[in-house]
């Protein structure tokens, strides 16, 4: 019994030893882009309580929908005065749109929505999107 255990160890060692290296992930581009002051990141979201309930149910239509990629779930959501900015790599265009529409049914209109999400398909999204 102990031979078949340590057997097993071994191999599941030499098994994980093999296995091939990931590349590290690298957002070097993107952070580069979110240090320019004219971008939006997420500490420039307000703490008034209407901004951050705004936040608060846009996030939870995204959540609810389970339809939604990983992606999706994680998008960037920030609210200033009311207008709501959306940033993140997305999967695909329809959910792209899916996101935008929770945004604006939970906003109240369209113009109240700045879209900054980008299509990525899965991949690794580039600063230039």
């Amino acid at each position: 019994m102990a031979a078949t255990i340590l057997c097993s160890m071994a191999l599941w060692s030499q098994d994980s030893t093999n296995a091939p290296s990931q590349t590290a992930p690298d957002n070097t581009k993107i952070n580069q882009r979110d240090r320019n002051s004219s971008e939006m990141t997420a500490d420039q979201q307000k703490e008034n309580t209407s901004d951050r309930q705004l936040t608060r149910q846009i996030r939870k239509a995204l959540m609810q929908d389970k339809s939604l990629s990983t992606y999706a779930h994680n998008v960037k959501i920030i609210s200033q005065d009311g207008v709501v900015t959306l940033k993140g790599p997305v999967k695909s265009e329809e959910e792209k749109m899916a996101i935008e529409k929770k945004a604006v049914e939970v906003a109240g209109s369209a113009d109240k929505i700045h879209d900054e999400l980008q299509v990525t398909g899965g991949e690794k999204p580039s600063a230039n999107q």
